[in-house]
């Protein structure tokens, strides 16, 4: 086959044969791509699918250890938090007054959360006094419950065989 000249550039061109055997070079690449590839995505849709289970157990576990992590500090009978997170904590009497109205409690509740008596509580909410050492740790350790927990935390208080209040015996 003679090259034809095409006229306006001054180019050769074989003409059909050389697109036949592009097409040909083309389907062939193509078709060895694809069988190198296919191992490759079954591979990742593999992985995929175990990454997504693992991010799902991840998840379910990371919630457990969210609600244990809340439990733990009350097996000890009151609230605790870290020595990092006290000795940031900054504790007006607005504040404690808010974290009160926050959680929905009244001062007694607190006082038995923190296992402090109510004229602490008062206390510490008229300025006259600040929550110090295991109070403090308590009332920070407050900050991190929500109304659900602190009413959970009461019922389990309540529970629990409490301190005698002083006041006038039965029978006096």
């Amino acid at each position: 086959m003679r090259p034809t000249r095409n006229r306006r550039k001054g180019e050769t061109t074989m003409g059909k044969l050389e697109d036949v055997m592009k097409a040909e070079i083309g389907r062939l690449a193509k078709k060895q791509v694809r069988a190198a590839v296919a191992p490759l995505q079954r591979d990742v849709r593999r992985f995929k699918r175990t990454l997504s289970q693992l991010v799902r157990a991840t998840s379910r576990l990371e919630k457990a250890a969210a609600q244990q992590a809340r439990r733990l500090p009350l097996a000890k009978g009151r609230p605790q938090a870290s020595e990092e997170e006290v000795r940031a904590a900054r504790l007006s009497p607005r504040v404690i007054k808010n974290l009160r109205r926050r959680l929905g409690i009244s001062q007694e509740q607190l006082a038995a959360l923190a296992d402090v008596t109510p004229g602490a509580v008062a206390a510490w909410e008229q300025g006259r006094a600040k929550p110090r050492g295991i109070n403090k740790s308590a009332v920070v350790a407050l900050r991190k419950f929500g109304r659900r927990d602190v009413k959970r935390l009461l019922a389990t208080k309540d529970a629990a065989p409490g301190r005698k209040r002083a006041g006038k015996k039965p029978g006096a």
